[in-house]
């Protein structure tokens, strides 16, 4: 059954990591897969080994907060 792997910022909360699997497994849920076969696996990135437009999202992004 499906096998889904989310790439993130690391340092997402565990609140956002929650929502991140429900909302995935729903989405199947809602095209017939049964939701216990739904398998979601969050690797976490830190943000100056991911790159954007030639810039570390370390810089680019320095801004932004992670939920």
């Amino acid at each position: 059954m499906p096998v889904v792997h989310v790439y993130v910022w690391r340092d997402f909360s565990s609140e956002a990591k929650r929502r991140i699997i429900s909302g995935i497994t729903e989405v199947f849920a809602e095209i017939g897969v049964p939701a216990g076969a739904v398998e979601v696996i969050i690797h976490e990135i830190p943000r100056e080994n991911w790159g954007v437009g030639g810039e570390q999202a370390s810089e680019k992004f320095k801004d932004v907060q992670i939920p």
